[in-house]
């Protein structure tokens, strides 16, 4: 069982790299070579310190990172989603992701709340232990649909006034999947715990099959071998729990009406600025990236760098 905890996610990312590199077993899912750790724990102290950028070794698509994160917050399944990522357009079945979280998160069998069912659990007991987010549906992912959720569930732990978040997945891809993992997931601990009105806890990550594909290996072996710098903290977040949809579907849209220097604008800006750049507005893309304060804007610009470089695959959105 691999144990590891960081208070950043460059540094527990670089670890992972590390530990899957050195540790790693090597098998072959479905025909594609992989060097895989069974059993992983891995621990961010710091949930705000969320953002995973190394450059020049690794840096994200800060757009996706966004988009994901409000897309499965808001509850949506729609297939705008498709905009930041086009390579999980051959996932879907018949245009949509059918492993989408966000309705099995916000509608669960059509009815359920999940959110709003934890924030009450919790409110009413706070020592509860049944404060769980469900996303494995036997009944919708054992049919044979091309998107099976790797994420098991979330649980949330509430104590000495602190709120804890526990994630478990059955499968984990290190280089094109846990960073977004690790943003998305941690937006939703410090949600939750703002809704509470309770201080952010340690957030825990548990992985059954950890791994890294062959083609990604050498780039996770570069990174082990770089500089890292810690993951500074990010600025706090707030939704109105009674309008979460609404305003996360405003900051999709652009159109949130929050104060100058908002996080929220600063994402708004992020998903407006990569919807110029797929649109082939390459210079108002970047003049709006470069009014993007903090790792979003540096992502963001390190991103277009990546993509504007001659070797670069312009639809690939990890």
């Amino acid at each position: 069982m691999l144990h590891l905890s960081a208070t950043s996610a460059n540094d527990l990312y670089a670890a992972v790299c590390r530990e899957v590199v050195r540790q790693g077993q090597r098998v072959n899912p479905r025909g594609m070579a992989t060097t895989e750790v069974i059993g992983a724990h891995l621990i961010l102290t710091e949930p705000r310190r969320r953002f995973v950028f190394v450059p020049p070794t690794r840096v994200l698509n800060p757009a996706f990172a966004v988009a994901e994160a409000l897309w499965i917050l808001s509850g949506s399944d729609d297939p705008w989603i498709f905009t930041y990522n086009r390579s999980l357009e051959r996932y879907a079945d018949d245009g949509r992701l059918r492993g989408a979280y966000g309705p099995r998160i916000r509608r669960w069998a059509g009815t359920i709340d999940q959110l709003d069912h934890v924030r009450n659990v919790l409110t009413r007991d706070p020592d509860s232990r049944q404060a769980v987010i469900q996303i494995y549906d036997p009944q919708q992912d054992t049919v044979g649909h091309r998107d099976v959720p790797c994420t098991l569930n979330y649980r949330f732990f509430l104590r000495d006034g602190q709120l804890h978040m526990h994630t478990t997945m059955r499968s984990n891809d290190v280089w094109l999947g846990l960073p977004y993992d690790l943003f998305t997931a941690t937006i939703l601990h410090e949600l939750m715990a703002g809704w509470l009105g309770v201080k952010l806890g340690t957030y825990h990550h548990h992985v059954d099959s950890l791994h890294l594909y062959d083609q990604h290996a050498q780039n996770a072996a570069d990174l082990v071998s770089s500089p890292v710098a810690p993951s500074p903290v990010m600025p706090a977040l707030a939704v109105p729990a009674e309008a979460t949809t609404e305003f996360l579907s405003a900051v999709v849209n652009g159109t949130v009406s929050t104060g100058p220097g908002s996080p929220w604008r600063d994402m708004a800006a992020t998903l407006a600025s990569y919807r110029q750049w797929s649109a082939g507005e390459r210079p108002a893309a970047r003049e709006t990236a470069d009014a993007i304060r903090g790792e979003l804007g540096d992502a963001l610009r390190g991103w277009y760098a990546r993509l504007s470089q001659p070797a670069a695959v312009t639809g690939a959105a990890r």
